[in-house]
């Protein structure tokens, strides 16, 4: 069973119940563009007021806690007065406002707001249900804060970031709402709502957390699982127009090296190239070039990473990313570093490796099809001319070109963010994980994997083509269908840009997702 299978989905009709369910990359993808609606469930509101009365009372008993009867940080030895603590927690949004760098966009910031109300609704951060509450609003009416992507370290959480969120409950800083920029205030007057005054440990609570980084990773998640799926559609339709030899994926071959990724990508490119292994052909080379026979071996590592980076997202998702947390049955406030990026960090630091083998794989593809001493009888660059003015013509030459230098570019971002560590804030987060960067690395290797993607698209495609569509199995007819659709076969040479550009966008909102669809 490959990654793109998931028998428990809930409909999306059936709304999401935060802090009752456990939230899943699909359901959380799901929660971003907006096609499933949520609320907060009642044993969560619960849950979260008992938390909050807990915080109150130690309060009154003057308990030392982390940011509430203390400042933040390395300065934790300064004390504030209980009559202080409100301020504190107004002040820690406003001196976090110094993110830079892009905004980013509404489903990554949707994302961000479902994971921070997941964790909230767990109800061991002390905050009141009413902030969730607002969150789930906000969530579900598409009211956006503006987020900028620059400014944090991924430990004590995605502070800079989260502080954005947390200005808005407050009616500061901006949010996006049907496409349009606007303060916040604005909004809340045009709505008839009042700004919520955040108490002691509330921004805290909002802040102090790692769903900035882990709802990008799990949308960088969904992306990377597309395009491993894809990568074996792709293997298949270039394996057909240079008549590659079939046997490479016969079931006996993987399940001797058992590795379930590989197994399952070469069950899906078998099953794509219609492969009988009753009836295999005997008309074929004997050995294929490695980006061909090998790509199993290569994609299988995207499905194995993406399953067990999964599980690391999932866990973070539904845990308590925060400090301090609160136990309410011994009505004790604990220390500790939930708030570290560590995992998440590390799984995409993980991903972005897998996703850039898939783009260097799709390359070696491309230089495949289009050499003429390796295609089969192909045309050089698959030139669409035929005749005396075939010679003036260079069809992908330049596109082989192109993907060579973005494969380059996806390869050279690999470098493992998690092991760039800083020490910051007076050393006090003298060890932190840089999850931000990884996520931010592994988004722009899947932006540019899937360029490559749809370029190796459009060269397949052209390559089944000039073969003949009555030779390639019934799935690449299908992807030289879909392909076509978006853009014409390359016959004299022209611009592609736009073609590519059409055909990404295609990949990117899943337009080739079930033209090979899993075998029950």
């Amino acid at each position: 069973m490959t990654p793109a299978e998931h028998p428990n989905i809930p409909h999306a009709d059936a709304p999401f119940v935060f802090g009752e369910e456990r939230l899943t990359l699909q359901a959380l993808d799901q929660l971003r563009r907006g096609v499933r609606t949520a609320i907060l469930g009642e044993n969560a509101k619960r849950a979260m007021a008992q938390s909050a009365a807990v915080v109150q009372k130690l309060r009154k008993k003057n308990t030392d806690m982390y940011g509430i009867s203390t400042s933040l940080g390395a300065s934790v030895d300064t004390h504030v007065p209980d009559a202080l603590s409100d301020k504190l927690s107004l002040n820690l949004l406003r001196f976090h406002g110094c993110g830079t760098g892009r905004m980013l966009h509404d489903q990554e910031v949707a994302g961000v707001l479902a994971a921070r109300i997941q964790s909230l609704a767990q109800g061991k951060s002390g905050v009141r249900p009413m902030i969730a509450e607002r969150l789930v609003l906000m969530l579900q009416k598409r009211v956006l804060p503006c987020i900028p992507a620059e400014g944090s370290v991924g430990a004590s959480g995605d502070l800079t970031p989260l502080s954005y969120v947390a200005a808005t409950l407050c009616g500061e800083r901006e949010v996006r709402v049907d496409g349009r920029t606007m303060p916040t205030a604005q909004w809340l007057k045009d709505e008839g709502l009042e700004p919520i005054e955040l108490i002691a440990k509330e921004a805290l609570a909002l802040m102090n957390g790692t769903s900035v980084a882990c709802a990008m990773a799990a949308g960088g998640w969904i992306e990377a699982e597309r395009l491993a799926n894809l990568a074996c559609d792709l293997t298949a339709l270039v394996s057909d127009a240079v008549q590659g030899n079939p046997t490479h994926f016969d079931a006996f071959v993987h399940h001797a090296r058992p590795h379930q990724g590989q197994i399952a990508a070469a069950q899906r490119i078998a099953r794509a190239l219609d492969y009988d292994p009753a009836n295999p052909p005997t008309d074929r080379r004997l050995q294929d070039r490695y980006s061909l026979r090998c790509a199993p071996h290569v994609i299988g590592v995207a499905f194995d990473t993406l399953t067990w980076t999964q599980t690391l997202l999932e866990t973070e998702l539904n845990g308590v990313s925060d400090n301090p947390v609160v136990d309410v049955e011994r009505e004790i406030v604990l220390h500790g570093g939930n708030f570290y990026g560590g995992h998440v960090s590390q799984a995409a630091d993980t991903l972005k490796t897998a996703v850039a083998n898939l783009a260097d794989l799709m390359d070696r593809q491309m230089q495949l099809i289009c050499n003429k001493a390796e295609n089969d009888g192909l045309s050089p660059n698959l030139i669409g001319v035929q005749g005396d003015e075939a010679c003036i013509h260079n069809g992908f030459k330049a596109v082989t070109i192109a993907t060579s230098a973005i494969a380059a570019e996806a390869l050279k971002l690999t470098m493992p963010a998690s092991v760039f560590s800083r020490s910051t804030e007076l050393h006090n987060q003298d060890k932190v994980p840089m999850a931000p960067i990884a996520v931010r690395d592994l988004l722009r290797i899947n932006e540019l994997t899937a360029t490559i993607a749809a370029m190796l698209c459009l060269a397949g495609t052209q390559g089944v083509f000039l073969r003949g569509l009555d030779r390639v199995s019934s799935a690449s007819q299908a992807m030289h269908h879909a392909v076509r659709q978006l853009a014409p076969p390359l016959v004299e040479d022209r611009r592609l840009d736009h073609d590519i550009e059409t055909v990404r966008k295609a990949i990117t909102r899943g337009a080739f997702d079930a033209l090979n669809p899993t075998a029950p």
